[in-house]
């Protein structure tokens, strides 16, 4: 049993009846309930093999191969701790085949070297090639440089399950790994794209129109199922309608530019309806048209 399922079962037993006294009875029953938190961190199946670890917000992935287990994303030294230990509590003594990085944010990237540690300090950290000198020059320990690179796609575990990294072209970052287990067709790709969620605030760092291309890199993978770095698990569908968000707001933005309207008065005034209803529209969606605005006035 692993550690998130023993604390989910103390937490349930711990709400049963006859886990309080009468008088907790009564006072209970005059509460209303509040929502249940969600644990801090949880491990969960996605396809035979393959199971994603959530930290809180974060969401990394760990996949089990004859030759070992690939880890995509520590997150944070802290959550890399108890991933580790997640991740033998799943998959036993097998050995650690490699880290891959999705891209060298640090909210992803850190804790390399405690997975290391723990599960195999001769696994390769991999990453895309524009990862490398960045985070040499960072010289963060915490954070440490790939030792094996590629530049456009990359195979682990050729001999058994094949684990596919590819490079979808500048987006969010410009070293990007769109990862992809074909046999079960689970896709992992990180913030730049979502589950119905507009994107990151005034998409710092971005690239225009690699955006759109890298989504498009990605509709061409063949997969079922996707999780993404944050938020809910999604489809192929899920992505589609990332890219009908993304020139949605372009053309709109652009339109924006050709009527001669500044950046504020753009922001003031471009909406789309068509997708109000998704994920942070109303705090981030002034902030995306404010970062779009940008993006195409540079280019």
């Amino acid at each position: 049993m692993s550690r998130t399922t023993r604390m989910l079962a103390t937490v349930a037993l711990l709400a049963l009846p006859w886990a309080c006294g009468p008088q907790q009875e009564q006072e209970a029953s005059d509460v209303t309930p509040a929502a249940a938190e969600p644990p801090p961190y949880e491990t969960t199946p996605v396809a035979e093999g393959v199971w994603q670890f959530r930290w809180q917000g974060h969401n990394a992935l760990f996949v089990e191969t004859a030759e070992g287990t690939v880890v995509v994303d520590p997150i944070s030294t802290e959550a890399a701790a108890t991933f580790a230990e997640e991740i033998r509590a799943t998959v036993g003594d097998q050995p650690l085949l490699a880290v891959v990085y999705s891209h060298r944010d640090a909210d992803h990237a850190t804790g390399a070297e405690v997975i290391r540690a723990a599960l195999g300090p001769d696994a390769p950290v991999v990453a895309h090639e524009n990862a490398l000198a960045p985070l040499q020059q960072a010289a963060n320990p915490d954070l440490p440089p790939p030792d094996v690179t590629y530049e456009d796609e990359m195979t682990l575990a050729e001999s058994s399950r094949p684990v596919v990294l590819s490079h979808p072209g500048p987006s969010h970052s410009d070293d990007q790994s769109v990862v992809l287990i074909p046999d079960v067709g689970v896709a992992f790709a990180v913030d730049f794209v979502s589950l119905d969620r507009v994107g990151y605030q005034e998409l710092p760092g971005w690239h225009m129109p690699g955006q759109l291309e890298a989504i498009q890199h990605l509709l061409g993978l063949e997969f079922d199922t996707i999780v993404f770095g944050h938020g809910p698990i999604g489809d192929k569908a899920a992505i589609e309608r990332q890219l009908a968000y993304y020139e949605a707001l372009a053309e709109s933005v652009r339109r924006a530019i050709a009527d001669g309207l500044t950046e504020d008065e753009a922001a003031e005034t471009v909406h789309l309806e068509d997708f109000a209803s998704w994920g942070q529209y109303d705090e981030w969606f002034s902030m995306n048209v404010r970062g779009m605005y940008r993006l195409l006035s540079e280019g």
